[in-house]
């Protein structure tokens, strides 16, 4: 199997040309993957165009690759969202890690009422910075065609709005229906995750009457960071992905 890179920048390129990555990614491959002449690469650009070819050549500022190989990857429809609440410990970066090794389309950081996390000032855009390069690297490890967005923080009165477009389902352990009875439709899915104490009932109550739906996973509870990866696993097996 070909390693993945990611180079945003790369545009269409037919079979037999030849690309150039450069910056931090061939950096990574030539002097920490120690990236050689004659090895096979893929180089996605995280929007479904992925091109794979032999390394022709492979300095420390950069690497060129001869295409033999062109794949359009159309994105996947319905969109999977996860809503992640703020979390601390890391529990979040976690979710959001497998959350995208898993498939999900884009992540939503979520301040909940019951987070201990803040994203305030200066921190709100380490933060968003900081999921954005987690999913960047569980894509590439993953082989992934399409980059996962993070969205911009968002507080309950965003998440209510959205519910209102969207199918939103929120995990609460004390919902009546389970997420495996749901039947899906063709409406993009956010998943709605609290965070260690859970949601608070007044935001729940809010996204319910703009349109969410409790589920319940089963009979035990989660943590945060593992709540929002094994619903995914579950919509995914709903959906036909896996």
């Amino acid at each position: 199997m070909a390693h993945r890179y990611l180079d945003e920048s790369l545009g269409p390129v037919p079979v037999g040309a030849r690309i150039a990555v450069t910056g931090a990614e061939a950096r990574h491959a030539v002097t920490v993957s120690r990236v050689q002449a004659g090895e096979r690469i893929s180089v996605g650009n995280g929007a479904g165009l992925v091109v794979t070819g032999s390394v022709v050549a492979a300095e420390p500022a950069q690497f060129v690759v001869e295409v033999d190989e062109v794949a359009e990857v159309a994105a996947p429809a319905p969109a999977v969202w996860l809503a992640q609440a703020l979390a601390k410990g890391d529990r979040d970066e976690q979710a959001v890690q497998q959350a995208t090794e898993l498939g999900v389309d884009g992540v939503i950081p979520w301040a909940a009422q019951r987070s201990i996390v803040r994203w305030e000032g200066a921190r709100s855009r380490k933060g968003h910075d900081r999921w954005t390069a987690i999913v960047r690297e569980a894509s590439k490890q993953s082989l992934r065609a399409w980059l996962p967005e993070v969205a911009e923080l968002a507080s309950t009165a965003v998440l209510a709005a959205l519910a209102g477009e969207t199918r939103m389902l929120v995990l609460d352990p004390e919902a009546g229906p389970a997420l495996s009875a749901v039947e899906l439709d063709d409406r993009d899915i956010v998943l709605v995750v609290g965070p260690e104490g859970g949601v608070a009932p007044g935001e729940l109550s809010r996204l319910e009457g703009a349109g969410a739906e409790p589920v319940r996973l089963g009979e035990t509870v989660l943590r945060t960071s593992t709540a929002g990866p094994a619903a995914l696993a579950l919509i995914n097996a709903k959906l036909g992905r896996w």
